[in-house]
């Protein structure tokens, strides 16, 4: 990958131009964040960051199943309150509606029913993990 070292000039030059921290530029395959930190000197310390997409060999690993998918958005949790037992674990079997996650939007717990009966192969997410509606939460083969 050949990074565009003009593009970096110039979104530094927009940080300083219009005071800004931070500042990201996506065209494509190509995401290049530019950001700086003010430290109590005069020197600033100014960060990039760039990435380009996951390979096909990274896309290929993908688990076959059924997707279980979060109905809304909010924060996922495996258990019902820390260090209690977790809703779901991979290898466990489960029933159709069996609860294996709660997702917890507007100081509500809404329990996610699993949809099918079956194995599960993957757990997506991480306990407290921010989750979108549709976002898949586990897998069950």
């Amino acid at each position: 990958m050949k990074i565009d070292k003009k593009i970096i000039k110039e979104l530094t030059d927009y940080l300083n131009e219009f005071n800004l921290t931070e500042i990201e530029y996506t065209d494509k395959d190509t995401k290049i964040k530019v950001s700086k930190s003010n430290t109590t000197s005069s020197n600033q310390v100014v960060s990039v960051a760039a990435s380009t997409p996951i390979s096909n060999e990274v896309k290929s690993k993908v688990i076959s199943g059924t997707e279980v998918k979060s109905p809304i958005i909010g924060t996922a949790y495996l258990a019902t309150e820390p260090g209690a037992k977790k809703f779901s674990e991979v290898g466990k079997k489960i029933k159709k509606g069996e609860t294996v996650m709660i997702v917890e939007a507007m100081k509500t717990m809404n329990h996610v029913p699993s949809t099918i009966d079956g194995i599960i192969k993957k757990i997506c997410v991480e306990d407290g993990q921010p989750v979108e509606y549709g976002q898949t939460i586990i897998i069950v083969e």
